[in-house]
């Protein structure tokens, strides 16, 4: 008799790294694969080994990943008090500004010129982004950039939802939003958006703020979190991509990994020649 499929888990085995200096900020980037490039920035604590499973499977998918490395100690597991120590740090770094609303973060502009550069050296229309949890608006502010043509929001926590206002915040600042969705209407840009539907870090109200504004051109993938669920997911299930994923055919979140794979690869790949 076995047991529940594990969680996807890998190291850095194959992953080469060199500093990386953007916005007035240097952080390692670690890159590995060939094809369209995507920028996958973790979620806390870190490159862990289920952010690090995501990465190859992209890698598998024939992507470029690259991962800047702003905060934990790649590839370390998780643990509560490697999450707490890390999570705590971060809730005061200027360069994230987890709890301001209606703000430019400073962490946003190093990401854009992380994809300025991995645009610059590798095949396709332009790049993606994968955002995750503390991380997950930083895909929509960078959108901002040209060469962003596939931005993935995976359960966006910042601001930190203490409070309504906060809750319904879509994490970057007005002039950032309006060029974003300057962008959906002028040349096409789409955006996918993942989160459960009872998870309280990535509130309802934010996601509706994003609807609201992007319209169609924000594509939803909400997995049923409720009580007495099919997926089996707790109430608490949040992260997306990662830590909920289960390799068991027709499971919620495998399905909506194989969605973000297939989202870069509509978005990203070269035009025919």
């Amino acid at each position: 008799m076995t047991g529940p499929a594990p969680v996807p888990a890998s190291d850095l085995t194959g992953w080469r790294s060199s500093p990386f200096t953007g916005g007035g900020f240097t952080h390692d980037v670690y890159e590995k694969g060939e094809g369209p490039g995507v920028v996958l920035v973790p979620e806390v604590p870190g490159m862990t080994p289920e952010t690090m499973a995501l990465a190859d499977h992209l890698v598998g998918k024939a992507f470029t990943v690259a991962i800047p490395s702003p905060f934990g100690e790649p590839g370390r597991k998780v643990s509560a008090g490697y999450a707490a120590a890390t999570f705590a740090r971060l809730c005061v770094s200027a360069e994230f500004r987890a709890f301001a609303t209606g703000a430019h973060r400073p962490f946003a502009d190093y990401l854009r010129a992380l994809a300025r550069d991995l645009a610059a050296r590798t095949p396709g229309r332009g790049v993606g982004v994968i955002g995750m949890c503390f991380t997950g608006g930083f895909a929509l502010a960078a959108a901002v950039e040209d060469v962003v043509l596939a931005p993935v929001l995976s359960q966006p926590a910042l601001p930190l939802p203490v409070g309504a206002r906060r809750a319904a915040d879509p994490g970057v600042s007005p002039q950032e939003l309006d060029a974003v969705v300057a962008r959906t209407k002028e040349s096409g840009l789409c955006l996918l958006g993942l989160r459960f539907s009872e998870d309280r870090g990535a509130p309802r109200s934010r996601f509706a703020t994003l609807r609201r504004s992007l319209g169609e051109a924000f594509e939803v993938i909400e997995i049923d979190s409720a009580k007495g669920n099919e997926g089996g997911f707790k109430a608490t299930a949040h992260s997306v991509p990662t830590a909920e994923v289960r390799d068991t055919p027709g499971h919620p979140a495998l399905a909506a990994r194989e969605r973000v794979a297939e989202f870069l690869r509509e978005r990203l790949a070269p035009a025919a020649g």
